[in-house]
């Protein structure tokens, strides 16, 4: 029963986000995502340029 007493304050204790925090920092992982796709893509075509004059 110590355990479920533990979680029970820990769940009282937790400090949720509220739905503005939670939209800003899912749109900050949306925008970084796609970033990071267009940048490797970016990458993986110039690679593949190169590797045309290389081979």
């Amino acid at each position: 029963m110590k355990f479920f007493k533990s979680v029970a304050k820990t769940m009282k204790d937790t400090t949720w986000e509220t739905g503005r925090e939670l939209s800003r920092d899912t749109t900050t992982v949306v925008v970084m995502s796609l970033f990071f796709i267009a940048f490797f893509a970016l990458v993986d075509y110039v690679v593949l340029w190169a590797l045309k004059f290389v081979g």
